[in-house]
């Protein structure tokens, strides 16, 4: 369930990127560092929904708080010269690619069960076959 709206907001973004107008340069820093926040959210929750642990509440705050701490730091970092931003964006893909082996694990897992027990119904027909 969660994997069609996914998909069904991935095609609503990219029908909504085609007409949208164009970021200027000087915004462009906020919005990367804000869909990388956001990226990190859904990754979160995807893991959530396999570890059977996912709360809408906690998505929803943790996808808009990221973004937004992620662009004030975007901000705060422009205003003093430094960049700040760079510290979130580690910090978010890390937790990006630990989602994603988690992810990844979990279906990697599921797929090696599937291919076990198949074996195993396909040796009790073999063996059935032979008596």
């Amino acid at each position: 369930m969660i994997f069609i709206a996914i998909l069904i907001g991935c095609i609503i973004g990219m029908i909504a990127g085609m007409n949208a107008p164009i970021i200027p340069y000087s915004l462009s820093g906020y919005l990367a560092i804000s869909i990388v926040a956001a990226l990190d959210s859904v990754f979160g929750g995807i893991t959530s929904v396999l570890n059977e642990n996912f709360d809408l509440k906690i998505f929803v705050t943790g996808f808009f708080g990221n973004a937004i701490l992620s662009i004030l730091l975007t901000y705060l970092g422009e205003k003093l010269n430094v960049d700040i931003y760079l510290a979130a964006i580690v910090v978010f893909v890390g937790r990006m690619f630990l989602n994603l082996a988690i992810i990844r694990r979990y279906y990697v897992d599921k797929w090696t069960l599937k291919i076990k027990e198949f074996k195993e119904k396909q040796q009790e027909k073999n063996q059935n076959e032979v008596k």
